[in-house]
């Protein structure tokens, strides 16, 4: 096949759609790509103990909040609304567009909306994208932008701040997910996705020679020359002008982050090596004693590169821990990858195990009654990271009550226990996270979540706010844009047969993600 076929936007998402078969059908008849999709409204079949009058309900009323946050001149959610869907925050990001879009998709197949409206509002949003500034030379997008019309923010808006334009690689990774998901399952769309899509380049933020063997993925870039916050240097790696490289870099593999990792693999553009270089855990010796604790495990070889497949004990089970403990890090890729049908032996074991301990920990270790843990509004007020902390390698914790309650049980004979039995106290559960472990506990989430709707007032006309405190009543009554959106694609998943999983995991993107995530093997189980 020669270079100069392969070389139209056309004929690449036909690669990735489906092959060379795609590719002679792009080349005769380019407009064949937009009948192809998943088709509207296939309903899935509940697993048993969950109600799909309640679920739609569920999904009904966190699409409206999504609706409320959306400026209806430029298609653009805000990244948060006020409980009583009044008010919109005046800015939002690459992932908050990204969770729209697929939420669209998700509201017409549960017959919420109708498929004319899924593809107008879609198609309004891609248009406005479309017109953004952005990061020309790679096809990425700054963090922040006003959502009423879709400038790129240099001021922060009620204070004034001064905000420099950052290029997120996690957050361009949630968007480049939706536009594949649009490309997919919006017919009338698909062109524009795959236009916004096509232009992404993911090897933009990687870095080949970075610290691990196999290299790994920035944290971001800054295109222009400021006073730059943190650490970064100077340069490229892709053919374009310098930018400004963070030094930071993601390296653990049980993060949101892995969604970049996938994009760039299954596009081509990273190899498949990269995979395989964050940590499962850091190192069990004792000059890598500040983390939470002491793993266990063994090394294995995959394409070449050595992984300790370590694995922390919490309750009878090995489990790999993500950096903060938090069901988002988890499983907010498996809403579009079924990674544990992909990878049986590594996210197979994980992601069960995971939802298993959050939920042991809410119900069993903290008393709380109710579970699900993940970053949310803080019912005190502001914003924090809320997790499960010995499911987390970072030392100083994602707590999950508010009084950041911090479990020590040592790190073997190199650092002794300083709290192995502690007391918790006024825990926070997070309904997100019990909806994304819906997709592998469903009866035991839905149960959750009718407690939590019925017991703790922690319902509101958008659905449930985004964070209760279990024991003081305290309610965030406020909407988070992401995490609704991680609430309709969770909801979709598990009561439209998997739509943004097959919307997502095409033919091609398997064959590019399944032998390389299936060949590992972590050191997760029961202990």
């Amino acid at each position: 096949m020669s270079d100069s076929i392969l070389s139209t936007p056309a004929t690449r998402r036909a690669v990735l759609a489906g092959g060379l078969a795609a590719v002679v059908a792009a080349t005769a008849a380019p407009q064949a790509l937009a009948d192809t999709g998943i088709g509207p409204r296939k309903p899935g079949v509940l697993p048993p103990g969950v109600d799909r009058a309640t679920l739609t309900r569920w999904a009904e009323d966190t699409w409206r909040s999504l609706v409320a946050m959306t400026h209806p001149a430029t298609g653009l959610p805000a990244d948060n609304i006020t409980g009583d869907l009044s008010t919109r925050s005046g800015y939002t990001s690459p992932t908050n567009i990204g969770g729209y879009l697929w939420s669209a998709v998700v509201a017409r197949e549960l017959r919420i909306i109708t498929p004319g409206e899924c593809q107008r509002r879609v198609e309004q949003t891609l248009r406005t994208l479309l017109g953004m500034e952005h990061h020309e030379p790679s096809g990425m997008y700054y963090n922040w932008y006003d959502e009423a019309s879709g400038e790129a923010l240099r001021k922060w808006p009620v204070t004034g701040t001064t905000v420099y334009p950052f290029v997120s690689s996690v957050d361009n990774g949630w968007l480049g997910a939706a536009l594949w998901v649009v490309r997919n399952s919006v017919p009338g769309a698909a062109d524009l996705a795959a236009e916004l899509f096509d232009r992404m380049r993911w090897d933009a933020f990687y870095d080949p020679d970075g610290p691990r063997p196999g290299g790994l993925m920035h944290g971001g870039f800054f295109p222009y020359d400021h006073d730059r916050p943190g650490g970064v240097y100077r340069g490229s790696h892709i053919d374009a002008p310098d930018v400004w490289l963070t030094t930071h870099h993601y390296d653990t593999i049980v993060s949101e982050t892995r969604i970049t990792s996938y994009l760039g693999i299954m596009t081509g553009q990273v190899p498949a090596k990269h995979y395989f270089a964050s940590w499962r855990t850091f190192p069990a010796t004792c000059d890598w004693s500040w983390h939470e604790m002491q793993p266990v495990g063994e090394t294995r070889t995959y394409l070449g590169i050595e992984v300790y497949e370590g694995a922390y004990t919490y309750r009878g089970m090995h489990i790999v821990p993500g950096w903060g403990g938090s069901m988002f890090e988890e499983l907010m890729p498996n809403v579009f990858v079924p990674e544990e049908v992909w990878a049986p032996r590594s996210w197979g074991r994980n992601h069960p195990l995971h939802v298993r301990a959050q939920r042991e920990h809410g119900m069993a270790e903290a008393g709380y009654g109710y579970w699900g843990f993940s970053p949310a509004s803080d019912p005190a007020g502001g914003y924090r990271e809320y997790g499960v902390d010995l499911l987390g390698m970072n030392p100083e914790g994602y707590f999950s009550d508010q009084e950041k309650t911090n479990p020590d049980v040592g790190f073997g004979e190199c650092r002794e226990a300083t709290n192995p039995n502690p007391v918790f106290k006024n825990g926070v559960v997070t309904p997100h996270a019990a909806f994304l472990a819906m997709m592998h506990e469903p009866s035991q989430a839905y149960d959750n979540l009718s407690r939590i709707q019925r017991d703790l007032n922690g319902y509101g006309p958008g659905g449930f706010y985004d964070a209760v405190a279990v024991k003081s009543g305290q309610v965030a009554q406020r909407y988070l844009s992401l995490d609704q959106a991680m609430v309709m694609g969770a909801i979709g998943n598990v009561a439209a047969d998997n739509v943004l999983r097959r919307a997502f995991s095409t033919g091609e993107v398997e064959r590019a993600l399944r032998p390389v995530i299936g060949m590992e093997e972590f050191g997760a189980g029961i202990a």
